[in-house]
């Protein structure tokens, strides 16, 4: 009997100890399931809501632990770049992704606004985007971003209309003159050629493309030497002056945009259009004049040019280097760049793609026939100088190409000076 008590005692002890225990773990509040990440990424408005419907619900249901909060900003690009340079200059910016227009990257990279994605990006991973989109994700030889949409400039040409009097497409800026000129004189068309002539950031965009063809530059970023006072620049924007003095584009082109040339040409009023790719499901919507009369093509060059160019668009995300979700970050980026989502995104909002094998892909080109040969024409894009000092670059060019696209100043007078004032920016840069 003594033995049973000795043996009850630490029995009870034990018992004693898991009903406390138990009773712990009963009356303790449960521990909280880990917050999902949220990440910030600010966009114009007309993004937002095809970002939402086509890409944001996709991510967040392959990753639930991470959430993507899109921000609704201005539509103008301009006031978009403005909200993220004012957003870095105070120090801690509240978006961990960075919606980026190829032209923006240099600025922001210098700045030392961006996480350097180098060293995360395998080259089999960067082999799948256009080589000129990779290109234009980089400063100074290093990754900050990468594309998840392209676009480029590219000439569009009523194919109709040339078929109809027997003339192939253009090869060189004197074949539109020439080409347009016969329309002009047969009454098919009032204008032979249009193009956005604003003082814009449309402007150096066009103005790039006929540069190249001339076998000119605007400024070399490996060596910051300065092609705008070179003969070939002087021919590039007398080619454009020309089509003004000879009729061949309307005497307000100097005034216009995008829009206005799109208006115009697909009312049935011009043979040849330089244009984004926006314009083709336009030119092609069933109310359209021009529906399947329209044709497009990398932009020409010279007859002396040794190489054409369309200027490079588009947009990449890149990661804030003030985020603190790096490893999330980079998860959203490879997701939204990867081809599954690009895919769906280009078949519901009708964006261009980055990555190469989605301009054949047969789903896609069922629904928009034009992108095989947009795939030339993102090949063939060519760069606005990737510098740290773009945005002042590109106003200096604005001003003195308007100059003398307006006849303000000659070609010549307008280059040096925009020549002479852009080597003091660079030069002052360098300290």
């Amino acid at each position: 009997m003594q033995m049973l008590k000795v043996w009850l005692k630490p029995l009870q002890i034990l018992a004693i100890a898991i009903v406390c225990l138990v009773g712990v773990v009963l009356l303790s509040p449960a521990t909280p399931a880990q917050a999902p990440v949220t990440l910030k990424l600010l966009m114009t408005a007309p993004d937002v809501p095809p970002w939402n419907e086509n890409m944001v619900q996709a991510f967040e249901a392959k990753h639930p632990n991470i959430r993507l909060q899109i921000v609704e900003g201005p539509n103008q690009v301009n006031l978009l770049e403005d909200m993220y340079t004012t957003a870095f200059l105070l120090g801690n910016s509240p978006y961990d992704l960075v919606n980026m227009d190829v032209i923006w990257t240099p600025k922001f990279a210098a700045a030392g606004w961006l996480m350097d994605l180098t060293d995360d990006i395998t080259p089999t991973e960067l082999a799948a985007f256009s080589p000129a989109d990779v290109e234009g994700s980089k400063y100074a030889g290093r990754l900050y971003r990468l594309p998840v949409r392209s676009d480029a400039g590219m000439l569009y040409y009523r194919q109709d209309l040339l078929a109809a009097a027997g003339l192939e497409p253009p090869r060189t800026f004197e074949d539109i003159e020439r080409i347009g000129q016969a329309l002009q004189a047969q009454k098919a068309v009032r204008w032979g050629y249009v193009w956005q002539g604003k003082q814009y950031e449309g402007l150096p965009a066009m103005f790039v493309e006929v540069l190249k063809g001339f076998n000119g530059f605007w400024v070399n970023p490996a060596t910051l030497e300065v092609g705008l006072d070179r003969p070939e620049t002087i021919k590039a924007i007398q080619f454009l002056q020309s089509t003004m003095r000879e009729g061949l584009s309307p005497p307000g082109v100097t005034t216009y945009v995008e829009e206005d040339t799109r208006r115009i040409f697909q009312s049935g009023e011009a043979a040849f259009m330089r244009n984004w790719p926006y314009a083709w499901s336009l030119m092609n919507a069933d109310d359209s004049p021009v529906k399947g009369k329209v044709a497009i093509m990398p932009m020409v060059r010279s007859q002396s040019g040794t190489a054409n160019g369309s200027c490079l668009g588009g947009w990449g995300l890149g990661i804030a280097k003030t985020s603190k979700h790096k490893a999330e970050a980079l998860t959203a980026i490879r997701f939204l760049t990867s081809e599954a989502a690009q895919k769906r995104f280009i078949l519901k909002a009708g964006y261009v793609p980055s990555r190469r094998e989605l301009f054949n892909d047969p789903e896609v080109v069922a629904t928009y026939n034009h992108y095989p040969a947009l795939l030339d024409v993102v090949d063939n894009a060519v760069l606005r100088p990737p510098i740290a000092q773009y945005a002042q670059a590109s106003d200096i060019l604005q001003r003195y190409l308007s100059a003398a696209l307006t006849n303000q100043l000659s070609a010549e007078t307008a280059m040096q000076q925009a020549a002479n004032e852009t080597r003091r920016l660079l030069a002052a840069a360098k300290g």
